[in-house]
This record gives C-alpha cells, sequence and structure tokens, in this order.
C-alpha cells in the first residue's frame, strides 16, 4: 500500500513538474514538456517503484530525445529541463546511470541530477 501511494505522488509531482514547465521555450522545437512526456515511461524504473530494468517505451523514449538532440544548445536546454523535473522526483542515481547501457544507447552528457548543464 505504502508503494502504491508513493508511486501516485511520484505521478503527481511529475505532472506538476511538467504543469510548470509547460511554457519552457523550444529547443528547436523540443519543447521541455515534450521531453519529459517522451521520458514518462522511464518514471517507474527512475524512482525504484517498476522493474529493475527500463521497460522497452522507456529506452524508444531516450533513444528518440538522443536523436533530437542534435546541437549543444539543444542538449543545454533538455539538459536544464530534465534537472529542474529530476529535482521534484526521487530519482534513483543509479538506475538514471544505467540507462545507456541498458537501452544500448550513448547520451551526450552526464545523467547526473547534479550535472552542470552550462558544461
Amino acid at each position: 500500500m505504502e508503494m502504491k501511494l508513493m508511486g501516485c505522488w511520484s505521478l503527481i509531482v511529475f505532472g506538476l513538474v511538467v504543469m510548470v514547465l509547460n511554457n519552457a521555450c523550444p529547443a528547436n522545437g523540443v519543447t521541455c514538456q515534450e521531453a519529459l512526456m517522451t521520458l514518462m515511461p522511464c518514471e517507474t524504473y527512475l524512482v525504484g517503484t517498476g522493474p529493475g530494468t527500463p521497460a522497452v517505451p522507456c529506452c524508444a523514449g531516450v533513444q528518440t530525445l538522443v536523436s533530437q538532440a542534435t546541437s549543444t544548445e539543444i542538449r543545454r536546454s533538455l539538459c536544464e529541463c530534465l534537472k529542474k523535473a529530476a529535482a521534484g522526483m526521487k530519482i534513483d542515481p543509479g538506475r538514471l546511470k544505467a540507462i545507456p547501457e541498458y537501452c544500448k544507447v550513448s547520451i551526450p552528457v552526464p545523467l547526473d541530477p547534479a550535472v552542470d548543464c552550462s558544461k
């Protein structure tokens, strides 16, 4: 029961973050909201309420977002967006860092909630 309640609160917090960031400027066609919606299937994995590996839709979302991050400007914008979203969730850093390996994708920025997006 407690895990379900925690999952519900995580989803509510995630939804609120999406609403707050909804008006963020697009990064050459990729808005913050679009990025967060693309990664929504990863939420249960990242907060530790789902299986020990990311689901196929999560990996597909990660791969889509990586393919859209074609410039430094876009990567920085997406980095800031995802960093703000992560601050509102209790993300398991170990699970976050394991995504590239599980999803077989190369990510051009460090997967760390404390990353400096300006670098």
